[in-house]
């Protein structure tokens, strides 16, 4: 039988957005062929009481989620939810529509198993999105939506877009990620400052009842990280998801010149952002939530960031790299992980790794 690693060099031969676009399209059409979902669910849905959490008033029956970026118009979530995700993120999602930049604007590095992409928030605008979210939501797993402003919105703007997004998703979601570190929209990052951050996240919880989080690149300086972080918190924001893309281009052999970088190859900064972020909340006595996202191929990396403080993990890279079954064998594993280290529950292994 053939099997996804077999089928790869050929899906590989495809122009990356093409290939895309094909499971955009398969994601319609697989709802409406019987029995098909739930033989996929059966297949990749484990449910297990040893990883069931509630996160901020959510239930999550597994850490692992789809981080943002993959889904970026809501249109796959049926079909991504019988793959065994816990949780979707969304988007990145702007108040108007837009084509995002030109292309060719998303690579494989596939011997590196990273990803570089330059999309520049191409995505249908809020308001066909949450179309598409209302004859859904709410949904069986959390559905979180990654907000961003537009391009052509000027700095000055910025915090207008941000609250246009947040009173638009409030009841067709569960959480929102904060996007001020993609680097493919122009000055986006210069937005990851603390006087900003303050406006914004004191302004968001005036809108947006549930979860807000900050999402953050992982070419911060830890310092400034870690005051973006505490001013965020301060805010309003619920937790943090570290980490973005990067634009180490050092990483890879064969870099483009622009756009962000994931993959396998992100893992280390991804891992130590992480880690220097729960650090920093242990030793200032601060119970937030932290998901890691960044270089997460397989159970090992999860736990890893598990035992690093982490309460969720996001992939995205990898199931490209890795297939359909990647997050049942992540859940898997995870699962005979925990059990032969003696936990008798996820939340008692989060952050047990810390140390100064």
């Amino acid at each position: 039988m053939l099997n996804y690693q077999t089928l790869r060099p050929f899906i590989f031969k495809t122009n990356p957005e093409t290939a895309h676009t094909i499971i955009e399209f398969l994601s319609k059409i697989a709802p409406k062929i019987p029995a098909f979902l739930p033989f996929l669910s059966y297949k990749n849905c484990l449910k297990d009481s040893i990883l069931m959490q509630e996160i901020d008033g959510m239930r999550f029956y597994n850490p692992v989620g789809l981080a943002a970026g993959f889904d970026k118009n809501a249109k796959m979530i049926e079909l991504l939810c019988a793959l065994g995700f816990s949780h979707l993120e969304l988007g990145a999602v702007t108040p108007l529509a837009q084509s995002g930049n030109d292309k060719p604007r998303l690579w494989r590095h596939i011997e590196e198993e990273s990803i570089q992409n330059a999309m520049g928030f191409n995505n249908e605008g809020m308001s066909m999105v949450n179309a598409y979210l209302k004859n859904l939501f709410p949904f069986v797993v959390p559905l979180g939506v990654n907000i961003g402003k537009n391009k052509i919105t000027s700095q000055e703007e910025s915090l207008k877009d941000y609250l246009t997004l947040a009173r638009n998703f409030a009841q067709s979601s569960d959480y929102l990620s904060v996007n001020l570190s993609s680097p493919n929209t122009p000055n986006l990052r210069d937005l990851q400052n603390i006087n900003f951050i303050q406006e914004l996240f004191s302004s968001l919880c005036q809108v947006y009842t549930k979860p807000i989080y900050l999402k953050i690149a992982p070419d911060l300086e830890i310092d400034f990280a870690l005051s973006l972080i505490e001013a965020a918190i301060k805010s309003g924001a619920k937790g943090i998801i570290a980490t973005n893309t990067t634009l180490d281009y050092s990483l890879v052999a064969r870099p483009q010149d622009r756009g962000g970088i994931s993959g396998k190859v992100l893992a280390s900064k991804s891992r130590e952002m992480l880690k220097q972020i729960a650090l920093y909340l242990k030793n200032t006595n601060q119970k937030t939530t932290l998901i890691s996202v960044g270089g997460i191929s397989n159970a090992q990396e999860a736990y890893t960031r598990i035992r690093l403080g982490a309460n969720l993990v996001q992939v995205f890279s990898a199931l490209i790299f890795e297939g359909p079954s990647l997050v049942k064998q992540i859940n898997l594993d995870l699962k005979n992980f925990l059990e032969r280290d003696g936990f008798n529950h996820i939340g008692e292994a989060v952050g047990v790794d810390l140390c100064n």
